[in-house]
């Protein structure tokens, strides 16, 4: 398990009042404290967007845990930065490009701007990645033999535009569409390809978080769903229950291979 970094930064995916109490409770104080306690908890690796946030906690983190892995969501277009300084910053040894982007760039038809994205990660000698939501993205390029080291993989494609929910729906959800199939459509995808895909938003950003059984059978489902090959990142905001320790018990039992 990889630790997320969407709670830390206030992207609740749900509510703005939510965000808002994400960001309240998540100081740089507690953010560092969040990453230690990840660390304690046997967790070595973090996943974060290069920001100003990012460049403050992770210099005191690695004050005490210098050894913690970190995995860079960037994107040079309108995203903070460059390539360069997103590694000056956040030194990390993965980056991702960002999601969002990359849907969007496919929708557009500038996929070859991920590819150039992908020479300037490898130029600078960290491994390169692709994140998408859509399922047929991470397929074509897999299929086009891409040099991508590794994909992030969401379970809910969230970026789905308008006109394809009222084309195949007859109707637009509100806010981000989180459908329940999706999860299905995007391991089916994982499972074919040859790259270590790191799955995303197993919880589906909170709505599978009513109660523990829930949250234990979506660890469950993503473990034997995705490749022994592959790994999970997870938001956490242990506000209120220790999500550490839990969700950690949850990878002992389902993530562990024999």
């Amino acid at each position: 398990m990889i630790a997320g970094w969407n709670p830390i930064a206030g992207h609740s995916h749900t509510t703005l009042n939510l965000a808002r109490h994400m960001r309240e409770f998540f100081t740089d104080d507690q953010a560092v404290r969040f990453a230690l306690d990840c660390r304690r908890a046997g967790i070595t690796t973090w996943q974060v967007s290069h920001g100003a946030k990012a460049a403050a906690v992770l210099e005191r983190v690695r004050e005490v845990e210098p050894d913690l892995g970190i995995i860079c969501l960037h994107a040079e277009q309108g995203l903070r930065g460059t390539v360069d300084e997103a590694i000056n910053t956040c030194r990390p040894f993965a980056m991702a490009h960002h999601g969002n982007v990359t849907d969007a760039m496919f929708r557009a038809g500038h996929e070859g701007k991920i590819r150039d994205y992908l020479k300037k990660v490898h130029d600078a000698g960290i491994l390169a990645g692709v994140s998408s939501h859509n399922p047929v993205n991470i397929k074509r390029i897999a299929d086009a033999g891409w040099e991508v080291d590794f994909f992030m993989t969401c379970f809910y494609y969230v970026t789905r535009p308008r006109e394809d929910q009222r084309e195949h729906l007859g109707k637009v959800v509100v806010g981000e569409p989180f459908f329940e199939s999706d999860a299905d459509d995007m391991t089916e995808v994982i499972r074919q390809v040859d790259r270590p895909c790191l799955a995303f938003k197993i919880l589906a950003a909170g709505r599978k978080c009513w109660s523990r059984y829930s949250v234990k059978r979506a660890f469950q489902y993503a473990f034997e769903n995705i490749k022994p090959t592959d790994a999970v990142i997870v938001g956490m905001y242990p506000r209120f229950q220790n999500e550490i320790e839990e969700n950690v018990k949850h990878v002992m039992e389902f993530g562990i291979g024999e």
